[in-house]
This record gives structure tokens, C-alpha cells and sequence, in this order.
């Protein structure tokens, strides 16, 4: 699996324009870096696997306080194939290069579900409720791999 930058503009996605499973996110990412910067490698990522766009990853802005959030997704005829599993490690990949220091976390809705199974196959632990202004109560989860 290859992770694929999502640039600041419309202009510089221009190979993701063509697909209508991008649309969306596409949109979404570059309205996010208008209202929290564009700071790579802390950005958002297209997962492609054998030349085929499959998946939405990235994190939620740079790093605060040593801590960085990330948030992934399957494209539908992609789902139960590992796909939100692989982004996942991907982020993981790409922050520890970034700087190994960077706790990364995730938020999930508060039940046991697809997401919560990822994370924990990924090596985050459940780490509290979290009350989030945007979407109300969440679990909080943070990567804590095996030593």
C-alpha cells in the first residue's frame, strides 16, 4: 500500500479530480488545510493498492503538545479487505519518521465497532471518554505497540 499526498489546492490533485470516490475528501482535506494550515507530513493521504485509490487517511493538523490524532477510511467496494487497517499502519509509518516522539492517538464513537477493532489490531489501547465539541462523546485511543 502506497500513501499519496493530498496537496494544499484543487490544482495539485489534479489525478484525483478524475475519481469520483475522491470527490468528496478531496474537498474535505482542502477545506480543512484553509482553516488549520497545511503542514506535511501532517496532512491527509489517499491509499492506493496496485494502482488503485482505495482508501482516505491523515492525521487532524500537526502535532500539539507531542500528541497528533489520526482518522482513516475505506472507499465502499473496498471495505472488509484490510484496507482501513493497512492506512492505519501507514499513518503510524509516516509519523514515526517524522519523529518517533509524537504520541499518535484516535477517536472513535463510543461502541465497539470496525474502527475500534482496527486500533487495537494496530496496537492503540482504549484510553478514556472524551468529550468532543464537534461530535459529542467519543472513545479516545492511543498507540501503545508491544516492547
Amino acid at each position: 500500500m502506497d500513501l499519496l499526498p493530498i496537496r494544499q489546492t484543487l490544482a495539485e490533485n489534479s489525478e484525483f479530480l478524475s475519481l469520483p470516490l475522491c470527490l468528496e475528501s478531496l474537498h474535505m482535506s482542502i477545506e480543512f488545510y484553509r482553516k488549520a494550515g497545511y503542514h506535511p507530513p501532517w496532512i491527509s493521504y489517499y491509499a492506493r493498492i496496485d494502482e488503485m485509490v482505495v482508501g482516505v487517511g491523515g492525521f487532524k493538523g500537526p502535532p500539539v503538545n507531542g500528541t497528533v490524532e489520526i482518522g482513516y477510511g475505506t472507499f465502499e467496494p473496498f471495505q472488509n479487505k484490510g484496507v482501513a487497517s493497512g492506512i492505519c499502519k501507514r499513518l503510524i509509518v509516516v509519523s514515526h519518521e517524522s519523529d518517533r516522539a509524537v504520541k499518535i492517538t484516535a477517536r472513535t464513537l463510543p461502541d465497539l465497532n470496525f474502527s475500534t477493532k482496527i486500533l487495537r489490531k494496530n496496537q492503540f489501547i482504549f484510553a478514556g471518554s472524551v468529550l468532543d465539541p464537534e461530535d459529542g462523546l467519543l472513545w479516545q485511543w492511543k498507540y501503545q505497540p508491544v516492547k
